[in-house]
């Protein structure tokens, strides 16, 4: 596959509209998030993926708890991923859910490509640099140093962002310390593992991605208690 750029019920609020750009003129517009299933379905039905369509699809969607709570699962010590749809193989969206002060560690993407949409609250990411590579000539070792910042931004709910790993490393984060948020996010390819990686040193290890819940339902609690907590 090619893949090219142009709680409670009162837990889960509705949020405003924070997305820039003129509504009419955009592609791809959706309205529920049945619609954007069955467009991003419509988009990765070939092997040539239009990213920007689909960061289209994702930008147009705007936020409704009542479509999307069933699949917001909680959990007091950690973020959590839960599996919305398998996108026939091509690609994962799932909701993650962010308690007060809950965020991942500092994280690749595994060649694939990643958009995420804030569907309440606020989340912010952290983008760093790459590890330096050694200077013998061993590229098989990082030397040791501190990564890098090169940007941080918030996103208020329904602004969207992407990255894969040509654009770095990242960190995302809900520095509230009285709301949570929600996230919806879409992997392609998917993947179950990644790198995470020492801020201070640089090092990487290879994390498991799991999943909190799938289509809504609860997981086992032993798989969920087996999950480290920062992977992403």
């Amino acid at each position: 596959m090619n893949v090219c750029k142009r709680k409670s019920e009162e837990f889960f609020e509705p949020c405003q509209d924070n997305s820039l750009g003129d509504e009419n003129s955009r592609q791809g517009k959706v309205s529920t998030l049945s619609e954007l299933i069955d467009g991003l379905h419509d988009a990765f039905k070939t092997d040539h993926v239009d990213i920007d369509h689909v960061q289209d699809l994702m930008k147009s969607y705007k936020s409704n708890p009542l479509e999307w709570k069933k699949y917001a699962k909680f959990d007091r010590h950690r973020y959590t991923r839960n599996l919305v749809d398998e996108g026939n193989g091509r690609f994962n969206l799932m909701v993650l859910c962010w308690g007060e002060g809950h965020g991942s560690a500092i994280h690749d993407h595994a060649n694939a490509h990643c958009v995420m949409k804030v569907l309440q609250g606020e989340l912010q990411e952290t983008r760093y640099e790459w590890p330096s590579i050694l200077e013998n000539n061993d590229t098989t070792k990082e030397s040791e140093n501190e990564l890098k910042e090169i940007g941080r931004s918030t996103l208020k709910c329904n602004e969207i962002c992407y990255i894969n790993d040509s654009l770095g490393l990242h960190r995302v984060e809900n520095s509230s310390i009285i709301n949570p948020s929600v996230s919806l996010h879409l992997y392609s390819p998917p993947f179950s593992t990644c790198s995470v990686f020492n801020k201070q040193t640089g090092r990487r290890i290879a994390a498991a991605v799991t999943f909190w819940s799938k289509y809504g339902e609860k997981r086992n609690r032993q798989i969920q208690n087996t999950r480290d907590p920062e992977d992403n």
